[in-house]
């Protein structure tokens, strides 16, 4: 990141597609020992979103500085009065930054702004930074489920906030 500019928060588009399957891939495998099943599912849920996403109520951003790619966020549609939060990225230069509070609060305002009354997300025990940011944002943790995915035995959590 630049010092004397603060990365854009820009809509994610198709273009971006591979670069966002590449960084799940190459952060999971190298923080967390994920396996390579992780990106095909990254891949899987972007097809989805590029083909049956609703526009008006479910949105995708990037952030970036300049050209380069450091992050990513999506809201998409849980149920009418619910929005989940999907794909949320740092690369490791721009975590401590603010910038994932940044997206954090971008992908909140836009579901408080689409009418949903509560967000719900689903994350693992040993991403605790994020963990961290989703309670100081006003998230509680409502269910830890012990599971064995993507090549590792994994605490996989939900965490729910009001909007």
């Amino acid at each position: 990141m630049t010092a004397m500019t603060l990365p854009e928060i820009t809509p994610y588009t198709s273009a971006d597609h591979d670069w966002l399957v590449e960084a799940h891939g190459r952060l999971y495998a190298a923080e967390n020992g994920f396996d390579a099943s992780f990106p095909v599912v990254v891949d899987a849920v972007l097809r989805d979103f590029e083909t049956a996403h609703d526009p008006t109520c479910e949105r995708g951003w990037i952030l970036r500085d300049g050209a380069r790619r450091l992050g990513s966020i999506f809201c998409v549609r849980e149920d009418d009065r619910t929005a989940r939060l999907r794909l949320f990225l740092l690369e490791p230069e721009a975590r401590g930054t603010g910038q994932g509070r940044r997206l954090l609060e971008t992908c909140m305002g836009f579901a408080r702004g689409h009418g949903y009354r509560q967000i719900v997300l689903g994350t693992h025990e040993s991403h605790r930074a994020a963990c961290a940011l989703y309670a100081r944002n006003g998230f509680a943790c409502t269910r830890s489920t012990p599971i064995r995915n993507y090549g590792q035995a994994l605490v996989e959590q939900v965490w729910e906030r009001p909007l």
